[in-house]
């Protein structure tokens, strides 16, 4: 999957250099977003009303949808044109839904994969903020990493509409989303490796049901959704019949890049409160950046951001270019996952008491840090994936006794 949905030569370009803009990006989200995190955090109306207008403010500043289509309203760079502006953005968790890139995955994949109808329907609304969607995927008692196990089935009618039945869950966004895209056995059964196919389901349907919220670690913005005989129309599966998995692996490839680009972002965040709090509190022997062990955080933390850095922009690059990623982005997925960990970790030490109450992001941070060595396949998943793509390599090249 490349980034460029629209012709390069029709996008319009936000007024100011990269530099500058990432500087505007990362004011905004320092400015705006992080001072209300509290009220986003918690949800309901004042959240709903406060991100309107943190959405507002970025369109009237020229910050809004920086990586989506031209076309469709956006400012459309490329994802190595975005790739630092998402760190800046993924500071606050809050950050890409404010600043509009938030659909870029679903966006991407629609207008590479959907219909006509579907497209002229849905993009430019999803661009706008008008609509909000969401892609489901894993299920209960399904093992995530294993998408041929899916029970969730669709069954085509005689007018070409399809029946969807099935629960997922750990969906993000689903609570307040309008279309959700859904992993679905259409032919076979459990286990088969083919037969699974996208299909683009309007959350107001009959039958699709918000089932709970499933906190992380205490973090909102997960759902269990069900499906019991949800009628979806011909026209909106998502790409070919039974080629689901391709689309999904373009799909993984992408969001996880993203992921770790946000990952890089939060790690910056704690890194930089650790130093604060460091140059900033005193006790009976000298402030706490005079300490060895203090000192020895510090380092800790900017060696496993720089080392960190370069293979996330690395996957980003080559994603960009339309080259295979696989082992580049399960690199960079390992590594920003237990980078984000270890930095929050080590702010949180810093702190002391302070790093484990509600007076900092510090608890959101290492949650997420956490989370993320789960969140898009978990670090055994990844390791195992690229230990056999180098070795088969290996093998290949290797004369037979």
């Amino acid at each position: 999957m490349t980034s460029r949905v629209g012709e390069e030569s029709s996008r319009p370009r936000p007024g100011c250099s990269r530099p500058e803009l990432r500087e505007r990006v990362e004011d905004f989200v320092r400015g705006r977003v992080i001072p209300r995190e509290r009220v986003l955090d918690a949800g309901g109306a004042d959240a709903m009303s406060a991100l309107d207008e943190l959405r507002s403010q970025a369109r009237a500043e020229g910050l809004w949808a920086l990586p989506l289509p031209a076309e469709l309203g956006g400012h459309g760079l490329t994802l190595s044109e975005y790739a630092e502006l998402a760190e800046a953005e993924g500071a606050s968790d809050h950050g890409p839904a404010a600043l509009g890139s938030a659909p870029l995955l679903d966006v991407s994949m629609l207008a590479r994969h959907a219909g006509a109808g579907v497209r002229e329907r849905y993009l430019k609304r999803l661009v706008a903020g008008e609509i909000r969607s969401c892609y489901a995927m894993t299920e209960p008692g399904v093992p995530g990493t294993d998408p041929f196990l899916t029970r969730t089935h669709a069954r085509q009618l005689g007018d070409g509409s399809w029946s969807v039945t099935g629960r997922k869950w750990f969906t993000s966004g689903a609570g307040n989303a309008d279309l959700i895209t859904v992993l679905a056995r259409t032919d076979g059964s459990a286990g088969d490796r083919e037969g699974l196919s996208l299909l683009l389901v309007p959350t107001g349907s009959p039958g699709f049901r918000v089932v709970r919220e499933l906190p992380v670690l205490g973090v909102t913005g997960q759902w269990e959704v069900e499906l019991d005989q949800v009628s979806v129309p011909a026209g909106h599966l998502v790409g070919e019949r039974g080629q689901a998995l391709s689309i999904a692996g373009e799909r993984l490839q992408w969001g996880r890049a993203l992921r770790c680009l946000r990952w890089l972002g939060q790690g910056r965040r704690a890194f930089d409160l650790m130093c604060e709090r460091a140059v900033t509190r005193s006790g009976s022997r000298g402030p706490l950046a005079s300490h060895q062990l203090v000192q020895q955080h510090v380092f800790d933390a900017l060696l496993a951001l720089r080392t960190t850095r370069p293979l996330v922009h690395e996957a980003v690059a080559l994603i960009d270019a339309g080259r295979d990623a696989h082992i580049e982005v399960g690199l960079a997925k390992v590594a920003a996952a237990r980078m984000l960990q270890q930095v929050a970790d080590a702010a949180i030490q810093v702190h002391g008491a302070a790093g484990l109450g509600p007076d900092t992001a510090l608890p959101a941070l290492f949650r997420t840090g956490r989370a993320a060595r789960i969140l898009d396949g978990p670090d055994e998943l990844h390791i195992t994936s690229v230990a056999r793509r180098v070795l088969r390599g290996y093998t290949r090249s290797a004369t037979p006794e």
